[in-house]
């Protein structure tokens, strides 16, 4: 297997330029992250102020922002980790289009949470990982028996319990409140609509075999 398929590769570029360019243009969350539906209000020095307001593009455009090198490091690590596999066996434009389902349904699900919890403070959503949560569940799907090593903690074990494990921790942080500065029902929305695609996928082969 290449070490760095073609479509894993350029996400990584277009990622890592992403990061470049907010941080010498932070004008560029503005515009390019994800502001919640209606109007918004952030806190500032000054108190409180109108935040910028829902485009349509940014429904792919935050996907390739991130908060911090930390957040960037570990979101494109597990892209490279188990999106070359995945795009193996895809191909590349059948796991770009994934990809990018799986951005646009984790950043709506973020969207209807933000919505409907009621909240003016919210903040702008950033980060490649429902696009990653979708991979690491196409992952566990195509290679449930496979042995994976965490990063922390460093705990060997199947793709099937990873991608569960996972599943249930960000159901249960996302319920419970806990670290609310992460965007699980992003995570979990990556995940949801990862698994609508690739059902919708198999109905299609099935059907064509007849």
């Amino acid at each position: 297997m290449p070490s760095l398929p073609p479509m894993v590769k350029w996400l990584l570029i277009a990622n890592g330029i992403g990061f470049v360019a907010e941080s010498y243009y932070p004008g560029l969350f503005l515009t390019f992250a994800l502001w919640p539906l209606g109007d918004n209000v952030v806190p500032t020095a000054h108190g409180l102020v109108v935040a910028p307001s829902f485009h349509i593009w940014q429904l792919l455009t935050y996907g390739f922002l991130h908060a911090g090198f930390s957040h960037l490091f570990f979101n494109m690590f597990g892209l490279w980790m188990f999106g070359r596999a995945v795009e193996m066996v895809w191909g590349g434009a059948r796991f770009l289009l994934y990809y990018l389902v799986c951005m646009v349904g984790a950043a709506l699900c973020q969207l209807l949470t933000l919505y409907f919890s009621g909240t003016q403070m919210a903040m702008p959503t950033v980060g490649a990982s429902g696009g990653l949560f979708g991979i690491l569940l196409a992952f566990g799907m195509m290679f449930p028996n496979a042995r994976v090593m965490l990063l922390i903690p460093p705990i060997p074990m199947t793709a099937k319990w990873l991608v569960i494990g996972y599943g249930a921790l960000e159901l249960f942080f996302g319920v419970t409140g806990t670290q609310s500065n992460v965007a699980h029902f992003a995570h979990l929305g990556g995940m949801v609509f990862g698994f609508a695609l690739i059902m919708y996928w198999r109905w299609q082969a099935r059907s064509r075999r007849g």
